[in-house]
């Protein structure tokens, strides 16, 4: 299990108990208390628990757990690396029009753009759009809106404004969870129905999201199988999730 997916699962079981001690976590999770503490350290700072002695309790924020871009850039970075370099194949040609979806793994797309490409790009990511003003041949648009802290992306009504006068060539998107069943889903309403307003505004769809995303399903649902026309992600992926998602027509590229 990963740090994330751990984290994830920790902060679950203390808002379904109400209270947990280290020494519990430790034995259910196989990892020293060391490793649980820190876990419980980055739970507490994001507001999704609170550490007490000995262990942690439920937080009267805790609503739906999303680890912020800190935690999650440091979660499978080589796999993350590895499906940015291939996604470059799906940039449109000279002159062509890109949509970033905040994220980390777009985040990665972003940054492993060639330097001299001619492009114009939108995002709503405040990370992404930095980067990229130093491209020379990339022309940035920032989306406004509501700048949420935990992902450091614009949302609300602004942001779908904006989103819903526009048409690229390609959107890069990303997820937190991934089935055929339930489609694309992630934690926050908001990020949802920009990821949603995003699907709608490109010609071509590309997904990139690591396996860790694959078989899971989270809060909200932005988007069917149908509306995926690409699904970069790591060989890790399980072989029966992979044979439903090529059976449901997705062209599936292993980093």
């Amino acid at each position: 299990m990963y740090a994330e997916e751990r984290q994830q699962a920790i902060a679950t079981v203390i808002g379904n108990r109400g209270r947990v001690s280290v020494a519990e976590l430790a034995d259910q999770y196989g990892v020293t208390t060391e490793t649980v503490r820190r876990d419980l350290a980055v739970l507490d700072r994001l507001g999704l628990i609170r550490r007490v002695h000995g262990g942690a309790v439920v937080s009267g924020a805790l609503t739906t757990i999303e680890l912020g871009t800190v935690e999650r850039d440091s979660t499978r970075a080589a796999e993350k690396d590895r499906i940015a370099e291939l996604a470059q194949q799906f940039l449109p040609g000279s002159g062509g029009s890109v949509l970033f979806d905040a994220g980390t793994t777009t985040s990665r797309v972003a940054a492993a753009l060639p330097t001299d490409l001619d492009l114009v790009a939108v995002t709503n990511s405040l990370p992404i759009a930095t980067r990229l003003t130093g491209f020379a041949g990339v022309r940035v648009h920032l989306l406004g809106g509501r700048v949420r802290g935990v992902t450091q992306a614009a949302v609300g009504a602004e942001t779908l404004r904006l989103l819903g006068e526009l048409r690229v060539d390609v959107a890069f998107v990303g997820t937190n969870a991934l089935t055929v069943r339930h489609g694309l889903s992630t934690p926050d309403p908001e990020e949802a129905a920009v990821k949603r307003a995003m699907i709608a505004a490109a010609d071509r769809v590309v997904v990139v999201a690591d396996s860790g995303k694959v078989g899971r399903e989270d809060f909200v649902r932005f988007g069917g199988i149908d509306d995926i026309d690409v699904l970069v992600t790591d060989s890790d992926i399980p072989a029966t999730a992979h044979a439903e998602l090529v059976g449901a027509g997705i062209e599936v590229v292993l980093a």
